[in-house]
């Protein structure tokens, strides 16, 4: 029985794996070909990724980016997932709130980034803010969805048991919800993460941003192609962990799966 319940979960990291290398094979390739010279080679990107570690450049560039984005995410992450249980809960708060969301995920992100210029300059607070603008709709929206969809089954047997209100949102139906409320908060994440990119490229030259425009300018495609292989791989491991964080919090939710 232990034998064939790690067997799947060994398959499943295989597949991964499998999957990892047919995408750098493919990169590889792509790069001795070359399809492009602005497009290196797999193995070219990762020992420019080497040399900018060992430098400090990139823990350096890190350190600048991640302190503007994690003060975004940090307050779209609390005020985001509020709004949207507040949002699933009243109506009267739902037709105040929703518009103003709808519109924020429909605008594009560019276009907006020179009115936060005007407004905020281009500090920190602009940064923060093209932060939140990216994640909040997603945090905001899905945590709605989850709590207005909250299974009626659940709700009546609330209310046979004589449930008050506090213990039906918080035993009922932000548990139920709590699938789309973290696939949310994930997307969210992901969205700051594009945000903090946009504002570094297009506000001020900081951080990641800094680094891809500067090595584009140069040419050092190898070096440019490292600060993005970083950045991304870094939020794949920050949303990774987000999604571990799900399964420990709620984790019957994922054995009925």
């Amino acid at each position: 029985m232990e034998i064939q319940q790690k067997r799947p979960a060994y398959q499943h990291l295989l597949l991964r794996l499998l999957s990892l290398v047919l995408v750098f094979g493919v990169w590889e390739l792509a790069g001795l070909k070359p399809i492009s010279v602005a497009f290196p080679t797999f193995t070219a990107t990762v020992e420019a990724l080497v040399r900018l570690i060992l430098d400090g450049t990139m823990i350096k560039a890190f350190g600048t980016t991640l302190i503007p984005l994690s003060v975004g995410i940090i307050l779209v992450g609390f005020f985001g997932i509020l709004f949207g249980v507040l949002m699933g809960l009243y109506r009267n708060f739902e037709w105040f709130t929703l518009p103003v969301f709808v519109i924020i995920q429909s605008a594009p992100m560019a276009a907006l980034i020179p009115l936060i210029t005007f407004l905020y300059g281009i500090g920190f607070g602009a940064k923060v803010l093209a932060v939140v603008l990216m994640a909040a709709p997603v945090i905001v929206l899905n945590s709605y969805k989850g709590i207005r969809n909250t299974n009626p089954t659940l709700l009546q047997m609330s209310k046979s048991f004589l449930a008050n209100n506090r213990q039906r949102i918080f035993k009922i139906i932000i548990p139920d919800a709590s699938g789309m409320i973290f696939a949310g908060l994930r997307l969210g994440v992901s969205s700051g993460f594009v945000g903090i990119i946009l504002a570094e490229l297009l506000i001020t030259p900081t951080g990641i941003g800094d680094l891809i425009t500067y090595y584009r300018s140069l040419a050092l495609y190898p070096e440019m192609f490292a600060a993005i292989t970083a950045i991304v791989v870094f939020a794949s491991i920050v949303v990774s962990s987000l999604q571990r964080l799900e399964k420990a919090l709620f984790p019957r939710e994922h054995k009925a799966v």
